[in-house]
């Protein structure tokens, strides 16, 4: 206990001991030489009461100032100005010390004027000589030589990131890269800025660099694209900075380098939302999450929990997925009123507890099955939780009077072909038009695929690739819509906030991506090439599934929003006494078990979907690599 006490005290006693010092020095010094051009001077003696007086006055600025919060290790400019401020506070407080003292009677008014100035010099310059040392030595002891890098990217990020290593005794920086022209010859902590991005391959053989670092945290999708795609040319390994939207959600650290992930490259633009509105939305709100454990779910539950809600309540039938976020809000919300419920979305009795105990101002319904391939043959659970889950909460948010009810659908629900999007498009149905008959504003937000959610494409390919291949994909041409799960949650809550009831919301996603190019990229950033170390097959295309997703349907007729990146569509009505009798009927096959009759009744709420569909030809057809 005693040694870890003297290891914690040791450094810092020994700078304070160094810092005195230099006042004692500074003080007996200034003093000695001004009194030598003097015929008659005082017997100054060098550990006299005036000096004792001169070190603690100059001792109780240091500690005021916070002198010592600072490490030699990384003194910069900041601390450079304290020093100063320490030493011209310090002659201050000497100067009133020592005329309280004896008047001032043996101190030339030339020492005061001249001792700040010594002592900055005398205390800056041996923490920069430290830090110099510290930074340029090379570590010797170190079994491994430091790490050849080459930065990319000359800017802010770029400078912060060199600062941080040339600390590092693992990396040494050769040099970095920008197409900016300004910066072009220039030279950062003392690193070159040897060229552009395209002279990247030559460079870095020149260079006999190492590893590239990536600094571009501002960079869209497709100048990481070019980036990435220049790394890979040099074959050495690469990392990358978090993107700033990232850092602002505090996902990440800016100072971080992580491995390029495919959302690096299919990511857009940050969105410019309405914080203020949404805020205003949430703050303050008693809010129900249903399907809370699942990616959209859990992720809107962080977002509301930021935003400021009086309460949270979670509803999730999975007690796994439930306990994980319940874990993650209860630790990084402390404060916030959380209820996590396991439940069942289609099980009225227990829907009506759930929101009589909770009383939610605003309702998020993230609960729904949507694996395509599984539900095509299972007609009755994705009627059962999709449709009648959705009907059970929508009634009790009506009863309980609840302000606004916000449904996630997705684009499969336009022109739909499986039972999955039949199933989706039949409570944006339901909850279109039960908003005429409710005060509760009903607010349908549709969008495409998220990357990297439970059951997506994106876990399935990193998977495979893990295992060592074959990457499967259904079809060469099949395109989907991506976006990041953060994304989608931050614009349903905007949606839900645009919304006046009634409205179909759908997101903008993009440019769709070919999901042939999404396997070749991951394949790519796994460190692998496709076609020679992981083959990619073609499969065909599932039942159910279409080639090319859509966002509207021709008669929708879709406009622009006040948000750029929402669009509003036209709602299509349907008479209220033949919808719920058509799912009173549904209810009724449910408890039967009769699928036909389901399948029947989807027939009659979306005339454009044919329930039996052809088989879908199977086909494998081995990737052919792209030539390095």
């Amino acid at each position: 206990m005693i040694n870890k006490a003297i290891v914690k005290i040791h450094p810092r006693l020994a700078v304070v001991m160094h810092d005195l010092l230099m006042v004692w020095f500074a003080w007996t010094t200034i003093t000695s030489i001004r009194w030598s051009f003097e015929v008659a001077r005082p017997q100054l003696g060098l550990f006299g009461p005036e000096v004792g007086l001169v070190l603690l006055a100059q001792g109780v600025i240091f500690w005021s100032t916070g002198l010592y919060k600072g490490l030699w290790r990384f003194a910069s400019l900041p601390d450079l100005w304290n020093i100063g401020r320490a030493a011209i506070l310090g002659a201050l407080s000497i100067s009133v010390t020592l005329f309280l003292y004896n008047r001032l009677a043996t101190v030339p008014r030339t020492v005061l004027l001249l001792y700040p100035l010594v002592l900055a010099v005398l205390l800056g310059l041996p923490r920069l000589a430290y830090r110099y040392w510290k930074d340029s030595r090379l570590d010797f002891l170190s079994r491994s030589p430091a790490m050849r890098v080459l930065v990319l990217g000359a800017g802010r990020a770029g400078d912060s990131l060199v600062r941080g290593l040339v600390r590092e005794n693992r990396y040494r920086v050769v040099g970095m890269l920008d197409d900016n022209p300004k910066v072009r010859g220039a030279r950062i902590h003392g690193v070159p800025v040897l060229g552009t991005l395209d002279q990247l391959t030559d460079l870095a053989r020149e260079t006999a660099a190492q590893m590239l670092l990536i600094a571009m945290p501002s960079a869209n999708s497709a100048q990481m694209q070019r980036v990435v795609g220049l790394c890979e040319e040099t074959g050495l390994p690469f990392r990358t900075m978090p993107r700033l939207a990232d850092v602002v959600a505090g996902r990440s650290s800016l100072g971080e380098l992580k491995e390029v992930a495919i959302e690096d490259l299919l990511g857009r633009e940050q969105v410019q939302l309405d914080w203020i509105s949404i805020r205003t939305g949430i703050s303050g709100k008693r809010v129900l999450v249903t399907g809370g454990g699942g990616s959209i779910g859990s992720e809107l539950c962080r977002q509301v929990a930021r935003l400021g809600a009086e309460s949270l309540t979670i509803l999730e039938l999975s007690e796994f997925n439930l306990y994980r976020i319940e874990q993650e809000i209860r630790r990084e919300f402390p404060d916030l009123l959380l209820d996590a419920r396991i439940g069942d979305c289609g099980d009225p009795v227990g829907c009506e507890r759930v929101f009589a105990t909770a009383r939610p101002h605003v309702v998020f319904h993230a609960a729904a099955y949507k694996h395509v391939p599984l539900l095509q043959e299972q007609v009755r659970e994705a009627f059962r939780n999709n449709v009648l889950g959705t009907h059970v909460v929508a009634q009790a948010a009506d009863r309980h009077g609840v302000e606004c009810f916000v449904l996630i659908s997705t684009d499969k629900a336009v022109n739909p072909s499986s039972v999955m999007g039949a199933c989706k498009r039949a409570a944006e149905i339901y909850c279109q038009n039960f908003a005429a008959q409710s005060q509760t504003r009903f607010i349908t937000v549709r969008f495409g695929n998220v990357l990297d959610s439970a059951g997506s494409v994106v876990p399935l390919f990193r998977e495979q690739i893990r295992s060592g291949g074959p990457v499967t994909v259904t079809h060469p041409e099949i395109t989907r819509y991506f976006m990041t799960i953060p994304e989608a949650c931050q614009l349903i809550l905007q949606a839900g906030v645009l919304g006046k009831g009634g409205e179909i919301f759908a997101l903008d996603m993009g440019e769709p991506v070919k999901i042939a190019y999404l396997a070749e990229q991951m394949i790519r950033l796994a460190g692998k090439q496709p076609g020679r170390d992981i083959e990619v097959v073609f499969t065909g295309l599932r039942s159910g599934e279409k080639l090319f997703e859509e966002l509207f349907h021709p008669l929708e007729n879709y406009q622009a929003t006040a948000h750029a990146k929402i669009f509003l569509a036209q709602p299509r009505s349907m008479g209220w006494a033949l919808l719920t009798a058509l799912l009173q009927q549904a209810r009724e096959a449910v408890n039967d078990f009769d699928e036909e009759q389901l399948r029947r009744i989807l027939d009659q709420l979306l005339p454009e979907f044919a329930t039996r569909e052809p088989e879908a030809t199977a086909t494998v057809i081995a990737f052919a690599a792209r030539p390095n």
